[in-house]
């Protein structure tokens, strides 16, 4: 093909040595031509190949061919290697398939101890479900193994209405009898006690030191769903709650807010950071549904924190009654101020407020740094600390702010 102007054969072309070199004349045969370089004395030199183009062709693609197939081999063989040395094909047997003629099984992934999967290994084996036989059928909550020697923590409402024993379910699907210990209504704590040794606790951690964002697992048996395990992070801190239902007590507690979720079932179960240690019991949820049947996970879970349920957990194993950790005060429950706060409407005489200088008219701001704006947020935190511990009461008088600091005590329930 041209480009429509007239061709023919160059005789003046740009390089110099185009009219002996086969490889750039266009008109010179497809062969290579050994010329000689030199003749040792008294022998002939080598004499040129003879043959018309097609031999020397022939030669040509012979040349290509030994190589290509040399190249071939050592590439395969590099390969075949390979593949023996990471176990790509077995002993005869199809290369993905295996020897077997099923699929190779690749090896079970070790994940070390501080991972997600390994909290949830060391976790598992110590949460229960819980059954208990009520009046008006069976209920079902979740709980945990705090002792070897079968003392197990749940919430107060998971045995609410109990009919002689509750029944507790292990992960491996096993069961045992379970005793009620004790129970204190206002913190929605509850003992059970099994009879068994042996048993895998929990690892308590430390609630007091959480922040926000921090990882958490929520272990139970939402909609019955008994081994599920949901992930999330601290959504909140010192989040208060003032939970109670018609007829029932009022429970306050400073929660622990999360965003893993938690559904029916999960109450009583353990909410664990990653390294796998109890930091709260999963208690209750926020819902949009109105009834039980309709209500269910919007990411809005709160766990009591386990620093405050292992506190009366531990006196309901000792005395059978937990201690209430209380400020020595009245509250009005109706005061209202845009600026928020608590109002005192009287203090115990002999009592920790009354001892740290408050007195009636005085309004609680803040508790350890915490803004208030009603009487049940006050008495939560409050519920957070153990009898004798020193918090620190902002609140104004009259108009100024003031600080005192404020030794808690429990009452005499």
């Amino acid at each position: 093909m041209t480009d429509g102007s007239g061709w023919r054969r160059r005789q003046d072309v740009w390089w110099s040595d185009a009219l002996q070199d086969p490889w750039r004349d266009p008109a010179s045969p497809a062969a290579v031509v050994m010329r000689p370089t030199g003749t040792v004395e008294g022998l002939p030199g080598p004499e040129p190949v003879s043959g018309g183009p097609g031999r020397r062709g022939l030669g040509l693609v012979f040349l290509v061919a030994v190589v290509t197939a040399l190249l071939a081999g050592g590439l395969g063989g590099t390969l075949g290697y390979v593949f023996a040395q990471r176990g790509g094909v077995g002993g005869g047997g199809h290369p993905i398939l295996g020897a077997g003629g099923g699929a190779s099984p690749a090896p079970a992934a070790q994940r070390p101890p501080d991972s997600l999967g390994g909290a949830v290994k060391k976790v598992l084996p110590s949460v229960v479900t819980v059954r208990v036989g009520t009046s008006s059928g069976t209920s079902l909550g979740s709980g945990f193994i705090v002792s070897g020697d079968g003392y197990v923590v749940t919430n107060d409402h998971v045995i609410e209405g109990l009919k002689g024993t509750a029944t507790v379910i292990f992960s491996d699907a096993s069961n045992a009898a379970a005793q009620l210990v004790g129970t204190d209504q206002e913190s929605d704590i509850a003992v059970l006690k099994l009879d068994r040794t042996g048993l895998t606790p929990v690892q308590f951690g430390d609630s007091d030191q959480l922040v926000v964002g921090d990882p958490v697992l929520a272990f139970g048996a939402p909609l019955a769903l008994s081994n599920t395990v949901t992930y999330g992070i601290i959504s909140a801190l010192d989040r208060a709650i003032e939970a109670d239902e018609p007829g029932g007590p009022t429970r306050y507690y400073a929660a622990i807010q999360t965003d893993a979720a938690v559904n029916h079932g999960n109450s009583g179960g353990p909410l664990v950071d990653s390294a796998g240690r109890v930091i709260g019991v999963n208690s209750v949820i926020k819902s949009i549904g109105s009834d039980a049947d309709t209500a269910g996970n919007i990411g809005l879970a709160f766990a009591i924190p386990i620093n405050q349920a292992r506190r009366v957990a531990q006196d309901i194993v000792d005395t059978g009654h937990a201690r209430r950790t209380v400020i020595g005060a009245q509250l009005s429950a109706s005061y209202q101020n845009p600026n928020g706060g608590v109002e005192i409407t009287s203090v115990s005489a002999g009592g920790p407020a009354a001892n740290a200088g408050l007195k009636a008219g005085d309004v609680v701001t803040k508790l350890q740094g915490v803004p208030l704006e009603q009487s049940g947020e006050l008495i939560a935190l409050v519920r957070k600390f153990a009898p004798g511990a020193s918090v620190r009461v902002d609140y104004q008088r009259d108009g100024a702010a003031r600080t005192a600091q404020v030794t808690l005590t429990s009452d005499s329930k």
